[in-house]
């Protein structure tokens, strides 16, 4: 063997040795930096240790388990969405984001739904969904909202209740329409017979959330054919709590009646997509897209998604005998836990 030969086996074999060496080590970096930090919001995760902080409940409502439909999980990027092959029956739910999106994601998820008709729910209580939101003219506040006339009350394992806590917020929300253009109507409350026959036009069912932020609805329109509608808000008195919890700190802004919105929904009606047909033909066909913006994920999460799990963790109902003067009286007979279940797969058959 030559000694031009002997050098290149020896150069092939410290470029495998280096590349073995590159890759052990981003798996050691990956497990010391993943070192004792909870897998949360997954639709995966099935341990009763995060039971409560999962989406399982909501996978299984949406799958096999419950409507049928099929439940993917990306956990990569919001770019997948150009790769979808029906966009106009796809719900994208973006639940917890960690980290802010740039600026191809947020236009791609734009693109999702204006263009292509696709169904998006972006829940979060931070200013990580910023970038999206700003492409649909949507405003996600930098802190809690502190709601002195609409918290609920949480117990402890043994019943009782703990200490009230002003930024658990419970409010009324709608399915389909603007609550602060409703009349009368927006004090009368959904029937189980309303959801059977899916008649909600005209009532509002109870949201329990766990640490809203705010959002709002800029004043620049974005869209000319965008349905803009705020389904709950918070209510009148309720601030912003940037500095600490006391109303009276000018630090702390309230914004008004109707301003505080907690659930805003936009509709894009009138989109033409692509539609197979029978015989193997394609039809172009009008869809609408939407996006549903929720100041909080935890709405998402088991122990406010299903009420059964809201109830072994202290979640109290509407009818509870611990609520005095923020009592949702004309909800007693409602499951809090229903609204954006109902939203959900509302979002799915439209």
């Amino acid at each position: 063997m030559t000694d031009e030969a002997k050098t290149k086996i020896s150069l092939e074999t410290w470029l495998k040795v280096g590349l073995m060496a590159s890759v052990l080590l981003s798996v050691i970096l990956i497990g010391i930096v993943s070192m004792n930090k909870a897998t949360v919001f997954s639709p995966y995760e099935e341990d009763a240790e995060f039971y409560n902080i999962q989406l399982t409940e909501m996978r299984d409502t949406l799958g096999d388990e419950g409507v049928g439909y099929t439940v993917a999980n990306t956990m990569s990027t919001p770019m997948l969405v150009n790769d979808w092959r029906d966009p106009h029956r796809t719900l994208l739910v973006i639940a917890a984001p960690e980290k802010p999106f740039d600026a191809a994601e947020a236009s791609a998820i734009y693109d999702f739904v204006t263009k292509k008709g696709g169904k998006v729910v972006l829940a979060s209580n931070s200013t990580n969904a910023q970038l999206v939101a700003s492409e649909f003219g949507i405003k996600y506040f930098d802190a809690p909202v502190v709601d002195p006339f609409q918290f609920y009350e949480v117990t402890d394992e043994t019943g009782q209740p703990l200490n009230p806590d002003e930024r658990k917020l419970w409010a009324a929300a709608s399915i389909n329409r603007d609550v602060t253009q409703m009349g009368d109507e927006k004090h009368v409350p959904c029937t189980e017979d309303d959801l059977t026959n899916a008649q909600i036009e005209n009532c509002r069912m109870p949201v329990l959330f766990h640490r809203a932020t705010a959002i709002q609805v800029l004043d620049e329109e974005v869209a000319e054919n965008r349905e803009v509608m705020v389904l709950a808000h918070a209510s009148t008195p309720a601030f912003i709590a940037r500095q600490d919890t006391n109303i009276d700190n000018l630090n702390n802004p309230t914004l008004g009646e109707g301003k505080t919105g907690l659930i805003i929904r936009m509709d894009f009606p009138g989109i033409e997509v692509l539609e197979e047909q029978p015989n193997n033909n394609f039809g172009e066909v009008d869809v609408t897209g939407s996006i549903v913006f929720i100041s909080d994920h935890s709405v998402l999460a088991n122990h406010l998604w299903d009420q059964t799990v809201g109830e072994e963790t202290g979640k109290q109902q509407c009818s509870s005998p611990y609520y005095v003067n923020n009592k949702p009286v004309s909800y007693t007979h409602l499951r809090a836990h229903e609204t954006l279940r109902y939203l959900v797969c509302r979002l799915l058959l439209e």
